[in-house]
């Protein structure tokens, strides 16, 4: 069991959850990461004690200087401090749960390092996923998913005797809050109503993603390069219920599926404490209590960020870039209310469209695609 914690994005509901199981586990943690939540920060510092804290907004790492000049913590900034968040040497694995593509650097910072990572940010792998499963290869360090799907095909692969034994994964989709919806129905949808996630507690970014299905689309890309298989390998059903975390079929139409209640911190633990498993403080799943378990399947013509995120997957290159980079910026005017919410699904569609057929060659590539795609998204929204 990995001891010593690095954790990215420690204020944000994955970086919580996952103090939570390393508390139960009596894990220590020798680095932490966030944004801006100062408050937040200084607790977690008072608590875990860590030899470093990385702030990536400027004023706010100023702030806990101030508020921490009490303790022998060393405070960070940037880019740069969160890189160095992630390299740190004491660390045996890093917990990466910042949101969007600013956690793609630091992973590859982790990764350098020769650092297992514990990874449950999407953008990393939908965005550079070349790049970083090449980096891990070399490097001769795991990359253990996070997010409940990834975690679930994971845990049933465990017993896979080969790679010709696998014939499909199937990722469940929740279908957010407005599974079943037509798309003139989804004309006035309002941020508040978005945010609405039926079974989950997550950040506004992530259940925005939820919403618009698009948290499918970098889940199948994610998958594709997590679990090296064809693109036409990965399915997607709508699962209400959020029970079946994600299935795999072998090549002989036997399924195996992880199922448990709707709590991260599953899937974190297994994350930090693979190939092993300990107790957990998430409540049995009770079959009599869950009745039914209901599938069916995703729209994609109402849902059109779901579809663009298979074209993206299937041109390869910088369209997965260009499409997250895109639904990134779209995300956030539609939070601001600068867009509608089908909007959201078009420009990413668009942008995805927009981009040159390229190969990654440098994280370079993959950040003049993302900035190219923002910029678009921008410009056709005319803000």
């Amino acid at each position: 069991m990995k001891q010593m914690l690095s954790i990215l994005g420690s204020t944000g509901s994955i970086g919580t959850q996952t103090l939570d199981v390393a508390r139960r586990l009596g894990m220590r943690v020798c680095a932490l990461a966030a944004n801006r939540n100062v408050a937040m920060l200084e607790n977690q510092i008072r608590e875990w004690k860590p030899q470093l804290v990385a702030v990536f907004d400027l004023d706010a790492a100023k702030k806990l200087r101030i508020a921490v000049a009490d303790t022998p913590v060393r405070v960070v900034q940037g880019m740069e401090g969160l890189c160095e968040a992630a390299s740190i040497a004491c660390a045996d694995v890093v917990c990466n749960s910042v949101v969007g593509m600013v956690g793609l650097r630091p992973t590859l910072a982790a990764i350098a390092a020769k650092k297992d990572v514990a990874l449950a940010n999407k953008e990393t792998l939908v965005a550079g996923g070349a790049l970083v499963m090449k980096a891990a290869r070399e490097a001769g360090v795991h990359i253990l998913p996070v997010d409940s799907e990834h975690s679930a095909i994971f845990q049933c692969l465990q017993g896979c005797p080969e790679k010709k034994a696998l014939g499909r994964l199937i990722l469940t989709a929740s279908g957010g809050p407005f599974f079943g919806k037509t798309r003139e129905e989804l004309v006035s949808v309002t941020p508040e109503q978005a945010l609405k996630h039926p079974n989950w507690n997550m950040g506004a970014k992530v259940t925005i993603d939820s919403a618009t299905l698009m948290n499918k689309g970098l889940e199948i890309t994610e998958a594709f390069w997590l679990f090296d298989v064809a693109p036409e390998q990965i399915d997607v059903v709508v699962h209400r219920e959020s029970i079946v975390h994600s299935m795999v079929e072998y090549a002989d139409h036997s399924v195996l599926a992880q199922l448990g209640v709707p709590d991260m911190r599953i899937p974190i633990q297994y994350a930090l404490t693979w190939p092993q498993r300990f107790p957990s403080p998430v409540e049995p799943l009770d079959f009599i209590k869950c009745g039914a378990l209901h599938f069916s399947q995703p729209d994609e013509e109402t849902f059109l960020c779901l579809r663009a995120c298979k074209r993206a997957l299937l041109r390869g290159g910088l369209a997965s870039t260009a499409a997250n980079g895109a639904n990134e910026e779209a995300v956030r005017l539609f939070l601001d209310r600068k867009i509608s919410f089908l909007q959201i699904g078009e420009l990413v569609m668009q942008a995805m469209e927009h981009q040159p057929d390229a190969e990654i060659a440098s994280v370079e590539d993959i950040l003049n695609a993302d900035q190219a795609a923002r910029a678009f998204v921008r410009q056709k929204a005319k803000v």
